[in-house]
């Protein structure tokens, strides 16, 4: 048995005001009552709130304060994540990890903005992943990241056993996000502990998740914090055995007898994807995706007109034809609205 207490706390995130000394009080109510804990994560954005206005530096003032708080409580410290302003100005989405002493280990910039909603952030481009001595492997995604089931894979075929995963949900997609969560933990055989915040941080509803998918614990719409104490040896042994001894996921991926002409930019794959609009929020009275034409009028069209249009990806039958053809020869701010999904 590999024993590792890991914590999440759900909080109330102000989106005007730094929340940075909640958060530090709450870290010594935690540790107060559980002083068994070892690492220690929040939600996304929980220091100063989802405003882009209060991004800093990459190394402050508030990162220092949270680096003496790990030494306070000897523990792995994981403060959410911060906007930060990079040298050439870009505005990132930033994680920072700590250890018990003090020193930064890993800096972690979002690879999936939110977009369009989450303006003006640019996408990191560079992995997580970091060891716990003698204890296992962590890996860092910041919330919609877990959308891209590509990152997540890149991070457990490098040995992640522990996905830690800051969130600031806030909107109605938050059960599908949980679904994902959960559909995570059994498809990569790993813990995901997923913390959300509140107010201007979220909905609430965090959750730790075993590698069997089997849910740990999971938070309601109020202020929470929730030692969980893992086993990474069950990791390891869903990964060899398989889940509840069935399938061994990571395995199979890594003997399969294909390799996914989607991930080859150049190879046409995904020519559909680029025959979507633009990415962009939708506005009043949006019609994006469906049928243009007024009732009847397709009737009237002469069968050429009818055969062009069921070329059309989005809104239309795609034509046998055209379909093979397409397979044969691939065509080469500031935001003030808050709670957001990101």
């Amino acid at each position: 048995m590999t024993p590792f207490a890991v914590a999440g706390v759900q909080m109330y995130v102000n989106a005007l005001q730094p929340n940075v000394d909640g958060m530090i009080h709450r870290l010594d109510v935690l540790m107060a009552r559980f002083p068994w804990t070892q690492m220690v994560l929040f939600s996304e954005l929980a220091p100063l709130g989802p405003l882009t206005k209060f991004s800093l530096p990459l190394l402050n003032e508030t990162i220092d304060r949270f680096r003496e708080a790990a030494i306070k409580h000897n523990i792995w410290l994981i403060p959410g994540s911060m906007f930060e302003t990079a040298e050439d100005g870009r505005i990132y989405n930033t994680s920072t990890v700590i250890n018990p002493a003090g020193e930064i280990i890993a800096n972690y910039r979002k690879m999936f903005p939110f977009r369009p909603y989450e303006a003006g952030v640019e996408a990191g481009t560079g992995f997580c992943v970091f060891d716990v001595p003698d204890v296992g492997r962590f890996g860092l995604s910041i919330c919609y990241d877990i959308w891209f089931p590509e990152t997540t894979r890149q991070l457990t075929s490098q040995g992640v056993e522990v996905l830690l995963h800051p969130v600031l949900t806030g909107t109605t997609d938050r059960d599908a996000e949980l679904s994902i969560a959960r559909a995570t933990a059994a498809q990569f055989q790993c813990y995901v502990v997923d913390v959300n915040g509140l107010g201007a941080g979220g909905v609430g509803k965090s959750c730790v998740i075993d590698p069997s998918a089997t849910v740990l614990h999971q938070s309601a719409g109020q202020e929470d914090m929730f030692p969980i104490e893992m086993d990474l040896d069950h990791v390891r042994r869903q990964r060899e055995a398989g889940m509840k001894g069935l399938g061994q996921v990571l395995k199979s991926f890594r003997d399969r007898s294909v390799d996914f002409s989607v991930y080859d930019r150049a190879s046409g794959t995904d020519a559909y994807l680029h025959s979507l609009g633009a990415l962009e929020i939708p506005k009043q009275g949006s019609r994006a995706g469906l049928r243009s034409e007024e009732p009847n009028v397709a009737e009237q069209r002469s069968d050429v007109e009818l055969a062009s249009a069921t070329e059309v990806f989005k809104g239309a039958l795609i034509a046998p034809n055209a379909m093979a053809e397409a397979n044969e020869q691939p065509k080469s701010d500031e935001r003030e609205a808050v709670p957001y999904t990101v």
